[in-house]
């Protein structure tokens, strides 16, 4: 009677807390020969098993305390896109020397503003001043020549005249002749000379008409050529003088007086005055989120803490492949350009916001999407859908609410 009791007792002893017996069938092949004993043995075994039970118990009530709960809690999430640059002057260029040479004037200093065309470096021009005034004087005398004061036109068109005049006179003698020689009156011989001499008269007309047209054309082409090599002169002259092609500010020169320059080397950078672009480079899994007119807020190495505003302005399609990027420009907001140029930048372009969505901590979730959630005492997990993400939170838009406990991935 007291084995069976204890029997019955043993078996209650070992049942779990989810009411199955599962753990005595498991026991019950290595505790059969103390089952078959007297009371003596089995009261002892039956009180130390007992106590190994509780303290199992203990220990796991312990651990489940010590779970690591976190609650999702009604944020206002900000998703945003990570992009470096720096900052630029807006229509920012450079200049460079057309032709080589030496640098013998600097006439602007750094941060000077300039006008369009202004005068920025001279370079040494003796000869191609010299072939300029050759040239300026060539085209003097063409035009002079071709001119209404022109003397060799007016020579020209004098001996013209003479020849008209000569003409007109010897038409009359020879037509005088005619009349007489219809009239039997003087002889063959004054008739032919009259003749021969209306047209000689007649060929020296021809011919000075045709010299006059002929000098006058020349004259023309000539006139022509000294102006082309006038303009060229002209040209080859100014690749000497370095100018400021737009409005602007002077922010760099790179050469100073005495230095040598050599063709198509950069000499200065210039740009606007006050207005300033950034110039950012977003990771290209990234370009499909970015939107015109989005803002973004930016620091700069050289503005310390300070944070500036800027909306994207334009957004360049296509990827540079050295670095997998595309190019975004944006533009500062509210006049709060700095005043420095090609200071690195970081931002964060605004992609989404959304105010009062449920979230919880990034770190809670689990690759695929899923949480451990504490429910009736037991760890489990759940799948959810997820919404925006920053680099802390994650909106939780199902499978999940203000109540549901999550328990630390970590905390295992």
């Amino acid at each position: 009677m007291h084995v069976q009791i204890s029997m019955v007792r043993f078996r209650c002893l070992l049942t779990n807390s989810s009411g199955n017996n599962d753990l005595s069938h498991s026991a019950a092949p290595i505790l059969m020969p103390f089952l078959q004993c007297g009371p003596a043995i089995i009261y002892p075994v039956l009180a130390m098993l007992k106590k190994i039970l509780v303290l199992l118990f203990l220990i796991s009530l312990v651990a489940c305390k010590r779970q690591r709960v976190t609650y999702p809690k009604l944020l206002t999430i900000v998703q945003t896109v990570y992009a470096s640059g720096k900052v630029m002057a807006d229509s920012e260029y450079t200049i460079g020397a057309l032709i080589s040479g030496t640098v013998v004037r600097k006439l602007v200093q750094e941060g000077d503003h300039v006008r369009k065309g202004q005068i920025i470096y001279i370079l040494r021009h003796t000869a191609p001043a010299a072939k300029m005034e050759a040239a300026t004087s060539a085209l003097r005398n063409a035009t002079e020549n071709i001119s209404v004061n022109s003397r060799v036109l007016n020579d020209l068109k004098i001996a013209e005249q003479n020849a008209d005049l000569k003409f007109t006179n010897d038409s009359l003698l020879y037509r005088r002749y005619q009349n007489l020689w219809a009239q039997n009156i003087g002889t063959k011989v004054n008739l032919d000379n009259a003749r021969t001499q209306y047209d000689i008269s007649y060929n020296q007309k021809r011919s000075a008409r045709e010299k006059y047209r002929s000098t006058a054309n020349d004259l023309q082409l000539a006139m022509k050529n000294a102006q082309s090599f006038a303009a060229g002169s002209k040209a080859d002259l100014e690749n000497y003088f370095i100018r400021a092609e737009n409005n602007g500010t002077v922010y760099q020169l790179l050469k100073e007086q005495g230095e040598g320059v050599i063709m198509n080397e950069p000499v200065a950078l210039l740009g606007r005055s006050k207005t300033r672009i950034i110039r950012l480079s977003v990771d290209q899994e990234d370009i499909r989120q970015i939107k015109v007119g989005q803002i973004l807020l930016l620091k700069t190495d050289a503005s310390g803490e300070r944070i500036y505003q800027a909306k994207v302005s334009r957004i360049y399609p296509v990827m540079n492949e050295s670095d997998q990027t595309f190019r975004v420009d944006a533009r500062f907001t509210a006049g709060a350009d700095p005043p420095y140029i090609h200071s690195s930048v970081e931002a964060n372009i605004i992609v989404a916001e959304k105010a009062k969505c449920l979230a919880i901590p990034l770190a809670m979730l689990l690759p695929g999407d899923s949480i451990r959630v504490l429910e009736n005492g037991r760890v489990i997990t759940k799948p959810v859908k997820t919404g925006l993400r920053t680099t802390d939170e994650v909106e939780i838009t199902s499978g999940a609410n203000i109540q549901t406990a999550i328990v630390d991935p970590l905390n295992q």
